[in-house]
């Protein structure tokens, strides 16, 4: 008998998924065997975590219920998922155990050498007394895991659960995942390992059938939880237990729905559309699938259809590196099942990994006001070349850090550029601050055509930058500029972006035309043109303030119309007055893209000059700067509330 469904209206969540939540690395050399492999990328995983980031991803309202350690892997986690948009209530942090740990490898088509570190975890630890009654009561649906039936606490953890959203009226899905090292079957190195018979496993999963409107496995899985040999009459027998609807996952070749009596003919269920790419990595495309499938089936649409999203999402898995973070969002696969891809990898695909970047960015920020402290020539000519004072630029910046928190005053919405060159200090003291923006430059000061800082190897720079540093770049770009010229700005642009992009960093691109040529209502708009007609698209443009509403209107246009995904345009100051500065400003309000600004000479120039002679104490300059930040930021927000009355 399957589950009463409820009014929509009295449940907050959609769903709610049970059981392991690990941190996995990937190894990030691909084609070699785990112990070749030198360094690893981090994500959350494990089957229930990764189905509420692709549930939550896909437009669902989604929750985990799980164990984490008390410890940074396990803050990770709830903090990823928090960022993805999953409801964390569920998660329990367990402080005697730690976070479980995975390692994963790429070795060859279809083969995924993996080690779980999961002795005594936290997630294992799940008892009953972690799951809330009134939790799964908000709940259309729960989705309880093969793994957590494997051990006596966490099997009567998920039992329990089962028990209240029958008794709220709400769907249970069976997810069988099953991996047999986990329940002891196999050894340490055999995690890939996809099937070992066991009686005592079947006869777990046989006592919670009876209970599931959706039972979602493999073939191996399906015979696990029948305990037959043969498939046909492994379906059979799970429909003896359970009227649910059983989905039958076939990997390249889809699935397969089964409502009703078992055919005699297999191939005679419920078939989606199938997706033929290139197989690059099998781990977490069943959690994909799951993900896809699940949109469909709680949002009422025919099984074949739901079969179809679930086939799609399951290739965007395989087609990439790693688990959660290569789900697809709701825009990404929508864009997908509309046009499809004329690449068979879909990881190479440039318009949809776009929309991947773009819809599944770590935070929203839709304003910025940032004081720019990146300035390092500028400074240095302050510093007239003495030694003595170019030793304190550093402490200087480390003031300006000071200032602008003092004005953020733990606000969102605020942030810095800061430099490598001398802000090392500034940038662990902005690091500090949760939420706080900062942007880091890459270009060579002045350079004309552009040349990076340091080294043209920008792959080897990045790397080893925080995830949610934007890296940002300066070009003197001018649209009447000679072709030669433009070609070779342009080429260095493209070599940021693809940098960016590689290593999974926002890019700022900072366009100043007015050094190099006049400007009228539609250079602006040219040179964005030019940017965007080379495949490049920035997270973010910082762009001069304009003289009309027209030259507003016709940038706005391009961005709109070539990335709608912009997060949007900051002003740049170039020493400005700050009479000047609000008279931009306010110009500027009749922009759709312009979110804030990111002004530096302007607000620290004197407090520089003053500072690095001697004539004023630290507490001062902080002071200064502070009051010159402070008058920038009421008068954006004075101009941006009357936009919006």
């Amino acid at each position: 008998m399957l589950a009463a469904q409820p009014e929509n209206g009295s449940k907050t969540l959609d769903v709610i998924t049970i059981g392991r939540a690990s941190v996995d690395l990937y190894g990030q050399q691909i084609g070699t065997r785990l112990e070749d492999v030198g360094s690893f990328a981090k994500s959350v995983g494990g089957c229930p975590a990764n189905i509420a980031v692709g549930t939550a991803r896909l437009g669902l309202k989604s929750a985990l219920i799980t164990r984490v350690g008390h410890e940074q892997m396990g803050r990770f986690i709830v903090e990823q998922l928090a960022r993805e948009g999953v409801e964390t209530a569920g998660i329990a942090t367990d402080p005697d155990r730690l976070t479980a740990l995975v390692l994963l490898s790429v070795e060859a088509e279809g083969v995924s050498p993996m080690i779980f570190y999961r002795t005594d975890c936290a997630d294992m630890a799940l008892s009953e007394d972690d799951i809330d009654e009134s939790l799964i009561a908000a709940a259309r649906a729960i989705v309880v895991t093969g793994t957590h039936f494997s051990r006596p606490n966490s099997e009567a953890a998920q039992k329990k659960a089962i028990r209240l959203a029958r008794a709220h009226g709400a769907r249970v899905a069976f997810d069988i995942d099953y991996r047999p090292n986990l329940w002891g079957l196999a050894g340490h190195d055999a995690g890939f390992e996809r099937y070992v018979a066991s009686d005592m496993v079947s006869q777990k999963y046989q006592s919670v059938l009876p209970d599931c409107d959706l039972i979602v496995g493999t073939e191996e899985e399906i015979l696990i939880a029948s305990g037959e040999a043969d498939l046909l009459t492994a379906l059979r027998t799970i429909r003896t237990l359970s009227s649910g609807t059983i989905v039958l996952k076939r990997g390249p070749m889809g699935c397969i729905v089964y409502d009703g009596a078992i055919p005699d003919d297999l191939e005679h269920g419920i078939v989606g559309k199938g997706f033929p790419i290139e197989v690059y990595n099998v781990l977490g495309a069943g959690d994909a699938f799951m993900s896809g499938w699940l949109r469909g089936w709680l949002t009422g649409e025919p099984h074949a259809t739901s079969a179809t999203w679930a086939n799609a999402c399951g290739a965007f898995a395989v087609s990439r590196l790693m688990c959660a973070p290569e789900y697809p969002s709701w825009t990404e696969l929508s864009h997908f099942l509309a046009k499809g891809s004329a690449e068979r990898a879909l990881r190479k695909d440039a318009e949809l990994n776009h929309l991947h970047w773009a819809t599944n960015r770590r935070r929203a920020i839709p304003s910025l006001m940032a004081l720019a402290i990146d300035h390092r020539s500028q400074i240095e000519d302050m510093a007239a070349g003495e030694a003595q004072l170019l030793a304190r630029i550093p402490a200087f910046k480390a003031l300006a850090v000071k200032a602008a928190l003092q004005v953020a005053n733990g606000r969102p919405g605020f942030g810095m550029l800061i430099d490598d060159k001398y802000g090392r200090d500034a940038l662990f003291a902005a690091g500090a601050q949760p939420d706080f923006w900062i942007g880091r430059p890459i270009e060579l000061p002045g350079s004309r055509p552009l040349q990076f800082e340091f080294s043209q190897d920008l792959g080897s720079r990045l790397i080893d930058w925080p995830v949610d540093h934007c890296i940002k770049v300066l070009c003197f770009y001018h649209p009447d500029d000679a072709a030669d010229l433009k070609a070779q700005q342009i080429d260095k642009l493209v070599s940021a972006y693809d940098a960016t992009r590689k290593v999974g960093r926002d890019l700022l691109i900072e366009i100043i035309a007015s050094k190099h040529g006049p400007v009228d209502d539609d250079t602006i708009a040219r040179a964005l043109r030019a940017v965007y007609d080379a495949g490049i698209k920035p997270d973010w443009w910082k762009l001069e303030p304009q003289a009309s509403a027209k030259a507003w209107a016709n940038i706005d246009a391009v961005i709109e119309a070539r990335d709608p995904h912009c997060r949007g345009i900051v002003l740049l100051g170039l020493e400005a007055s700050q009479a000047a500065l609000e008279t931009g400003f306010a110009l500027a309000q009749t922009s759709r893209m312009v979110k804030g600004f990111a002004v530096g000479r302007t607000i620290f120039a004197e407090a520089a000059k003053a500072w690095l002679t001697g004539d004023i104490s630290d507490d001062a300059a902080v002071a200064d700067m502070a009051s010159r930040f402070g008058a920038l930021v009421a008068a954006w927000e004075r101009l941006s509330e009357n936009r919006e009355a």
